[in-house]
This record gives C-alpha cells, sequence and structure tokens, in this order.
C-alpha cells in the first residue's frame, strides 16, 4: 500500500524514483532513492517527516491498520542518524568530563531515540522533556 501511495506521489511530482522496501526490526521501511529528491526531504526532513505520516494514514485508510512504516528519501535517513549517533557520544563524553547535565536542541521522536540510544551505549541515562515541537534530550551523569 505504502509504496503504492508513494508511486503515485512520484507520478503527480513528476518525479524519477525507485521505491525500495524492507523490513527493520517490527517496522516497514520503505526508502525513495533516484535522483534528484531534496525538495522531498526539505529543510531539516520536514517534508520527508509530512510525506511519511501522509503514507501512514494512506496505509491506515486502506487497511484500517495503524503502521509504523519509516521513510527514508536520498538516503536523508540514514545520514542523518550517523549525525545523531554521533552527537550523543560527544554530549556522553561532555557529560562525563563535566559532570553536568546537558540540554539538547528540540528533536523529532525519530531523532530522540538515536540519541538515546547512543547515550546508553556510552553509560549514561538521559530522557526525553517539554512538549512537541520543543521535546528534547537531556542527558545525564551517570
Amino acid at each position: 500500500m505504502a509504496a503504492d501511495y508513494l508511486e503515485g506521489l512520484l507520478d503527480i511530482a513528476d518525479l524519477d524514483g525507485d521505491i525500495d522496501m524492507d523490513v527493520e526490526g517490527d517496522r516497514a521501511a520503505v526508502s525513495i532513492v533516484g535522483a534528484d529528491l531534496k525538495q522531498l526531504v526539505g529543510k531539516d526532513g520536514q517534508v520527508l517527516e509530512a510525506l511519511q505520516e501522509l503514507t501512514r494514514l494512506a496505509v491506515l485508510r486502506a487497511t484500517g491498520e495503524r503502521s509504523r512504516l519509516m521513510l527514508d528519501i536520498g538516503g536523508y535517513r540514514a545520514a542523518r542518524r550517523e549525525e545523531l549517533t554521533a552527537l550523543g557520544r560527544t554530549s556522553a563524553e561532555e557529560v562525563k568530563a563535566s559532570g553536568k547535565s546537558v540540554k539538547l536542541a528540540p528533536m523529532t521522536p525519530f531523532e530522540r531515540k538515536i540519541v538515546h540510544d547512543a547515550i546508553a551505549e556510552a553509560g549514561l541515562r538521559s530522557e526525553s522533556e517539554g512538549e512537541e515541537p520543543n521535546r528534547r534530550v537531556v542527558v545525564h551523569p551517570a
């Protein structure tokens, strides 16, 4: 369903792109790869987030079941995952050195999860605070 919906969007927008489907853990992973797809990612991934939500809604409408699918366009999420993992590790090192908590910039739930995982891997604890869209990760000393 998701692939058909995204194919339709690409056709409407007259964009070239191939759709790859995979499963990561318990969630479907859909990727659009191809030529210049930057406009589908948007500033800070905002268009990507909107397209992911629209795709989830299309699947819900067609199946009656909520989908937790993850959409990536042009490798944006994969690259962002690497950046966020590095941010989590750097923040953990900063907290270990200073002994003081650090508040990070607001992030999406996807981004916060990656940072939380990197911080836990470094042996520290973290939590999210605030309300969307200003919810952020706070890194605490062990």
